[in-house]
């Protein structure tokens, strides 16, 4: 499948695009600028917002403004003034951590895990921020929280610890927040990558972008691999349903840690890349219910 290139931005690293529904944006990150991107596909403007430390992650919510994962924790941005607010703090004990990829349940709670910058085993966590801004520790001992999300009854959470090339699958509780009886879903071998964030389309399929991978995957709620879109970059990082209907399908990628060689072949990585799969995404939980 062929794919546009929207934004030829060569972000360092490009990620989190997820589907602005009342604004008809698409919303994505460069995580160590610190920068929110709001993009405009009828005009092709592309809006940045600063927000003064290292952001990996937005959600749209019920009050109209975006909840971020940022470096410290959680914080709100006003897309109308740019204005920022602290929300709930996140490990201040861990300065070597950030914050890594989220996503909302269906009761409107975000979940977002961390990562070490220094690349130390088993030194993260994942969260879950509740609606009243309580955080809870959900998982310990994680090495690079990743992708996350549900499937549409909401009986089953997906999730990807990076380093375990893995997505695993845990049963959850909806009216609890809860998970339990962590299997894995989809484990991957050497040479394909491996899975950064994911989303599940309204089919109930999961897509998976896979960093060293140059390729994007769609896997049924069995496992079973659906189908693949190479993407022009080795590290794609999410993609994202978007469009008035849903069908647009939004990939970003990274160019971080590419020698100058594997720049010069990539010469697009970094890029906001566009394709049309024929499938139809979900329209993202807002934080707050």
């Amino acid at each position: 499948m062929n794919l546009d290139i929207v934004l030829d931005l060569k972000i360092e690293l490009g990620e989190g695009p997820i589907w602005d529904v009342e604004r008809q944006r698409l919303l994505f990150v460069n995580i160590m600028a610190g920068d929110v991107h709001a993009f405009d596909p009828s005009s092709g403007e592309d809006t940045i917002f600063q927000v003064g430390q290292p952001v990996s992650a937005i959600t749209p919510t019920i009050r109209h403004d975006w909840l971020l994962a940022v470096r410290d924790g959680f914080i709100r941005l006003d897309p109308e003034t740019g204005a920022t607010s602290m929300l709930a703090s996140v490990e201040t004990d861990r300065p070597d951590n950030r914050m890594n990829d989220g996503y909302c349940d269906a009761r409107g709670r975000y979940w977002a895990g961390t990562l070490s910058m220094r690349r130390q085993p088993e030194a993260a966590a994942l969260y879950r921020l509740d609606t009243d801004g309580r955080v809870t520790t959900m998982l310990t001992q994680v090495t690079t929280s990743n992708g996350i999300d549900w499937s549409a009854d909401s009986r089953r959470m997906y999730y990807a610890d990076t380093p375990t090339s893995r997505i695993d699958v845990f049963d959850f509780d909806l009216d609890r927040g809860a998970i339990s009886n962590r299997r894995p879903f989809v484990t991957f071998g050497p040479g394909e990558g491996r899975p950064d964030g994911l989303i599940v389309d309204a089919d109930d399929c999961v897509w998976v972008a896979l960093w060293g991978g140059s390729a994007v995957r769609r896997y049924d709620p069995s496992g079973r691999l659906d189908r693949t879109i190479d993407v022009p970059a080795t590290q794609p990082t999410k993609c994202a349903f978007g469009g008035s209907d849903l069908t647009d399908l939004y990939i970003t990628s990274a160019w971080e840690r590419l020698s100058d060689d594997a720049r010069k072949s990539q010469p697009h990585a970094g890029s906001l890349f566009h394709c049309r799969p024929g499938v139809k995404g979900r329209p993202a939980p807002l934080f707050g219910g």
